[in-house]
């Protein structure tokens, strides 16, 4: 895999870059911060703007770690993280199908995230400079637990919070008025 594994990194960790950045930035088309944060606190990742914040860093930051093959079962994990919580919130009922908004696409990447924290970046990469024994299944396997535990920690406490419910104060509430017996009869 001499050359799949560099093609790999630079088109799906490119990819995340611009995924990432539509997200916090609007580049691409993309919802920006506001946006996102809307779409956040639909999918009840709250505070919603900490939660745009982290998966756009993730996706933004997952990307170009894992295009420049640095860090790699890291990029990898963050990337699962946020596809993994992707399919979870989004994907998963509408079953496997892409053509009906399920969660193939995504498994796929987390496939290919997998396999590439197992295979390595390949040699033309900071971690066969800097790190040439981190790859292999022990990376991967701990790069894919990582990424999954991370959604699931996510969105429960004390990283999510509950909806906010708002107390009626009754400053809007009509005073009741019992109606004379009479009146009743």
């Amino acid at each position: 895999m001499k050359l799949g594994a560099p093609l790999m990194r630079a088109l799906i960790g490119g990819l995340f870059i611009g995924h990432g950045t539509q997200k916090l930035f609007g580049w691409f088309g993309g919802p920006g911060l506001e946006g996102t944060s809307g779409m956040m606190e639909k999918l009840g990742m709250r505070p919603a703007r900490r939660h745009a914040l982290l998966v756009g860093g993730a996706e933004t930051g997952g990307g170009a770690l894992l295009a420049a093959g640095a860090l790699t079962p890291l990029a990898s994990a963050m990337l699962i993280g946020s596809m993994t919580t992707a399919v979870r919130k989004v994907h998963w009922a509408n079953g496997p199908w892409v053509t009906g908004g399920g969660w193939e696409y995504n498994g796929v990447l987390i496939a290919a995230l997998t396999a590439l924290a197992d295979h390595g970046p390949g040699a033309a990469s900071l971690d066969a400079r800097l790190f040439p024994r981190m790859r292999g299944a022990g990376w991967a396997a701990a790069s894919l637990a990582a990424g999954v535990a991370g959604s699931y920690l996510a969105s429960a406490p004390p990283f999510n919070e509950p909806e906010q419910m708002i107390e009626p104060t009754g400053r809007f509430e009509r005073e009741r008025v019992e109606e004379p017996a009479a009146a009743r009869n």
